[in-house]
């Protein structure tokens, strides 16, 4: 078995026990992240939604030099020297990618590792559960490095050179992602060292390579901002909205309302199911702990009654006779103390083997068993001669 079954094996009974409370108390952690993730989806299809959407030629009515407005606006990426006057001074001021001769304003590198989590020994087995995919599997775990370069550019409606209209963009403090154009894409294989050797036999994923992926924004291309739009020294600039996941993107304001909502939707329903789950497991191990728990108390108030009672028994009349050490037989001897004759019998299992202050003390423990066969037990029962 690998570390990662040995894990889910570990976490699977902690899920279980106390009749479940461990796992409705992860149930209603998951109830609670969807819920705050549909609040925030909420909260961004109806900003959305009551965005305006305006052409880029009328973007300075609307706008004055002290208000700041949520707009949707839609137009053809160019680099800011594009507004200087001619396309000789535009080359200077773009990335040009030299493998792949593509011109554009913001490029962004990513070094990733790839791993590969197949097991020689410990892991053969469990591949056989991940069918299709017998065998080898290999996963894209988080980049380990990321660099992004851009220079100043704008969004350029359809009005004509020489006055075009344009929206300055502002990727300041931006942690959307970005619409880019994969351009470069090579894996670099890693050398295998003795640690690999090890971890593929143990099954921990070991690195296989580190995938370099370019990415380039592209000039010319169409794509729609969404956000906040001013007026810097007369000119519309607009920046990103934190709380919106869309800035720079290729998909229209009907789209993104469509993929909310749709995003919305299965977030209001996984709250729902998880919570009431959630709620569910709960309660039941709540009634099951609350039952478990006055069972006991009913029991320990059962053997305090009976012990004051024997304690209130007087020993000289009782004990002298049937209980007292003179010729007693070994085989009818209490195997606890080995003093007195046994009187109790023990149920279920009905084993006639303490005397009666021996199965006393042997109900008082918390999960009381027999001594000779170590069956859980419930209660005893004095035994009397006829």
């Amino acid at each position: 078995m690998s570390l990662s079954d040995t894990a889910l094996s570990v976490l699977a009974r902690l899920g279980l026990s106390n009749d479940g409370a461990f796992a409705g108390i992860a149930i209603g952690y998951i109830a609670v992240q969807a819920y705050y993730n549909y609040v925030s989806s909420s909260t961004a299809l109806h900003k959305i939604t009551h965005a305006k959407s305006v052409p880029i030629s009328d973007l300075r009515s609307l706008l004055d030099n002290t208000s700041e407005n949520l707009v949707v606006v839609r137009g053809f990426v160019q680099a800011k020297s594009f507004l200087n006057g001619s396309w000789q001074t535009l080359r200077p001021n773009v990335i040009s990618h030299d493998a792949s001769g593509e011109t554009g304003v913001a490029l962004q590198r990513t070094l990733s590792y790839v791993y590969d989590d197949w097991s020689i020994l410990a892991g053969i087995t469990s591949d056989f559960k991940r069918l299709p995919f017998i065998g080898r599997r290999k996963s894209l775990r988080t980049p380990k490095q990321t660099s992004l370069r851009s220079v100043p550019f704008v969004l350029v409606g359809t009005s004509l050179w020489p006055h075009p209209e344009y929206v300055s963009v502002n990727l300041e403090g931006s942690d959307q992602p970005l619409p880019l154009t994969t351009v470069y894409s090579h894996l670099e294989p890693v050398s295998v060292t003795p640690l690999t050797f090890l971890q593929a036999i143990f099954g921990h994923p070991y690195p296989v390579g580190v995938l370099d992926e370019e990415k380039i924004l592209p000039l010319g291309k169409e794509i729609t901002a969404i956000g906040v739009c001013s007026l810097q020294e007369g000119n519309p600039q607009i920046k990103a909205f934190k709380d919106l996941p869309y800035f720079l993107t290729e998909k229209s304001k009907d789209d993104m309302v469509q993929h909310l909502t749709f995003k919305s939707s299965i977030l209001f329903w996984c709250t729902i199911i998880f919570g009431s789950a959630s709620l569910a497991i709960l309660g039941y191990s709540s009634f099951k702990n609350w039952r478990r728990w006055k069972e006991w108390r009913q029991r320990r108030q059962d053997l305090q009654a009976r012990s004051v009672e024997i304690d209130e028994t007087d020993d000289s009349t009782q004990v002298q006779d049937d209980d007292g050490t003179e010729d007693i037989p070994d085989g009818q001897l209490c195997v606890i103390c080995l003093m007195r004759r046994r009187r109790s019998a023990f149920v279920p299992c009905g084993h006639l083997a303490c005397c009666q202050r021996c199965a006393l003390s042997v109900e008082r423990d918390s999960s009381p068993k027999c001594p000779l066969c170590r069956q859980a037990i419930r209660t005893s029962v004095r035994i009397y001669n006829s």
